[in-house]
């Protein structure tokens, strides 16, 4: 049996991402092996680490173009 799992690709903020983490952690446990697991929650860490860094950037810049603004 196969179950696929709509998930958007970009979600607005790193605590939407953390909880859509929690949600798929939990659906994956009974459908892969461990190997897959391990590999798949490697690849959502970089995936969170890789966001908080745009999130970062952004906020960065935002900051950069408040001070122009001044």
């Amino acid at each position: 049996m196969w179950i696929e799992l709509a998930m958007p690709t970009y979600l607005s903020n790193v605590s939407d991402r953390e909880s859509q983490t929690a949600w798929v952690s939990k659906l994956t446990k009974s459908y892969y092996q461990d190997d897959q697991q391990a590999k798949l929650m490697h690849l959502q860490a970089e995936v969170d680490s890789l966001l908080q860094q745009l999130e970062n950037l952004k906020h960065q810049r935002l900051a950069e173009t408040n001070q122009k603004e001044e």
